[in-house]
């Protein structure tokens, strides 16, 4: 059995073991880094009741605290289903290199986590979304950009 199938299958087991216990729903995640697991999570939007709580986001978040940074350059993200739109742009954010799942998007589809929706609104201009979105005060807004711009001491990421 190769390391990846072992990554995979952690992720697997993650997914079921904390969807019986009661965490949240059936999905789990490990991030690996220089063939270590640096950061697991599963589901726990209903046990912490944050619809931000997916398993590669909390996968995400411990790796990060383990090794001490936001950049997880280098890093694989073993998860048990295709990322949502959502986990999908935190794995951008994070500089994952690489992404290794297992159930799809329609298998999830299948038992009623319909990610299908927030793939159609993401491209629509924001005046077609189905939640309103009203820019306003972005004079005073756009200073604080400037001066993050301006500051020498910023942290790019």
């Amino acid at each position: 059995m190769s390391d990846e199938t072992a990554f995979l299958r952690r992720a697997i087991a993650l997914s079921r073991e904390h969807m019986a216990a009661g965490a949240g729903g059936p999905f789990g995640a490990v991030i690996v880094k220089d063939g270590r697991i640096v950061g697991e999570g599963w589901n726990r939007v209903t046990s912490t009741n944050d619809p931000t709580a997916h398993a590669e986001v909390v996968a995400i978040r411990e790796a990060c605290r383990a090794l001490g940074t936001f950049k997880l350059d280098g890093a694989v993200l073993y998860t048990s289903c295709e990322p949502c739109p959502m986990c999908l742009a935190a794995t951008y954010w994070a500089r994952i290199g690489r992404i290794v799942y297992a159930n799809s998007r329609a298998d999830a589809a299948a038992i009623g986590f319909d990610d299908d929706f927030l793939y159609r609104e993401i491209p629509l201009p924001l005046e077609a979304r189905s939640i309103p979105i009203v820019r306003a005060l972005a004079g005073e807004a756009i200073r604080v950009f400037e001066d993050w711009a301006a500051k020498p001491d910023r942290i790019a990421y």
